[in-house]
């Protein structure tokens, strides 16, 4: 088991960057593939981006496509998301999640069930 945290969150205009960061403890970062998640208010929590336990491999929604970008740095046990291109509809509470997959083939994970490891969220809000 990791614990996550989230950090970065914040109030910005459309138009706006920002970049969350996901600090994980515990020494076996390395062997879990991250994901990020967000949560509208009212709304069903959905996927935002993933990244393999090495890095090698990322995938996006449709809706983050192009203005977000999903790094990690196994050495510092973070993963961060830069999100550029901020609109309102990207407004929402951002969490951090993981999913321990070892050190054999590169995959990632879009479901909320796929991972099993959560942060506590952060709040990002983009006025028009």
């Amino acid at each position: 088991q990791v614990q996550l945290v989230e950090s970065g969150g914040g109030l910005v205009q459309a138009g706006d960057s920002l970049r969350l960061s996901c600090a994980v403890s515990g020494r076996t970062f390395s062997s879990y593939a991250m994901g990020w998640f967000r949560q509208p208010t009212g709304k069903e929590r959905e996927f935002v981006a993933a990244i393999s336990w090495s890095g090698s491999i990322t995938t996006y929604a449709d809706s983050v496509k192009g203005r977000f970008t999903i790094s990690r740095d196994n050495a510092k046990n973070t993963v961060d998301l830069q999100m550029n291109s901020l609109k309102p509809e990207d407004t929402a509470v951002y969490y951090c999640a993981a999913r321990f997959t070892g050190y054999g083939g590169s995959r990632y994970y879009t479901r909320r069930n796929d991972y099993n490891n959560w942060g506590q969220g952060t709040q990002v809000t983009v006025s028009s």
